[in-house]
C-alpha cells in the first residue's frame, strides 16, 4: 500500500484523474507482494507447495489460483504476486519448502508498479509503444511478457480480454503511466 501511495503521490492528483475514460481505463494497481524467483525443475516443483498451484512451464503464460499468480518470464524466472498481506508468510513458506534447494528468491515488492490498463482501446494504446501483436490470437488472455513500452521496462500481462496488467519499476512508472495517457488522447 506504500509503494501505491508513493506512485500516487509522484503522479499527482491531477494526472491520476485521468484514468476514467472507459475506451482504455488507466489506474494504479493496490499494491501486491511480489517476488522474482529463479529455480531448477526440482525447485520449481517444492516452491508450488506455498505457492498453492504448480508455476507454469508454458512460455509466456500465467498461472492463477485466487489473489495468487506466477507469471512465466524466462526459462526458470518468475513473477510471483501475492496479496500485500501475504509476504512474510509466503516468504517464510518458501524458505521452509525450499531448504536444500539451490533457487532464488527476491522480494521486488518495493522496486515494481502495477497499472490496470483496460477497454476496448487498450491495445491500441500498447501498441503506441510496444511492438508486439497484442491481437486476442496472438496475445490471449493468460498470456504474459517482458518488453518494452517507450523507452521503459514492462511486464504486460492479459488478465481478460480487455484487462492488461502493466508491471513497471517505480522509477519507471510516471513515464509509462504519461505515456499511456498521451497515447490514449491520440486515438
Amino acid at each position: 500500500m506504500a509503494e501505491t501511495m508513493h506512485i500516487a503521490a509522484v503522479l499527482g492528483p491531477a494526472r491520476l484523474a485521468t484514468g476514467a475514460d472507459t475506451r482504455a481505463a488507466l489506474n494504479l494497481f493496490p499494491s501486491p507482494t511480489q517476488f522474482l524467483f529463479r529455480g531448477a525443475k526440482h525447485a520449481c516443483e517444492a516452491a508450488s507447495v506455498p505457492l498453492g498451484f504448480p508455476l507454469p512451464v508454458t512460455p509466456c503464460r500465467a498461472a492463477v489460483n485466487g489473489k495468487r499468480a506466477a507469471l512465466w518470464l524466462g526459462p526458470d524466472e518468475w513473477l510471483l504476486v501475492a496479496p500485500a498481506d501475504q509476504a512474510v508468510p509466503l516468504q517464510a513458506a518458501f524458505v521452509a519448502a525450499l531448504e536444500g534447494q539451490p533457487y532464488s528468491l527476491v522480494d521486488v515488492s518495493h522496486r515494481n508498479t502495477a497499472m490496470m490498463l483496460q477497454g476496448k482501446d487498450a491495445t491500441l494504446v500498447l501498441n503506441a509503444g510496444c511492438p508486439l501483436d497484442f491481437n486476442q490470437s496472438a496475445f490471449p488472455v493468460g498470456m504474459c511478457t517482458r518488453t518494452i513500452l517507450g523507452k521503459a521496462t514492462v511486464i504486460i500481462w492479459r488478465q481478460e480480454a480487455q484487462t492488461f496488467h502493466v508491471n513497471t519499476w517505480r522509477s519507471f512508472a510516471p513515464y509509462v503511466w504519461d505515456f499511456m495517457i498521451e497515447a490514449r488522447t491520440r486515438l
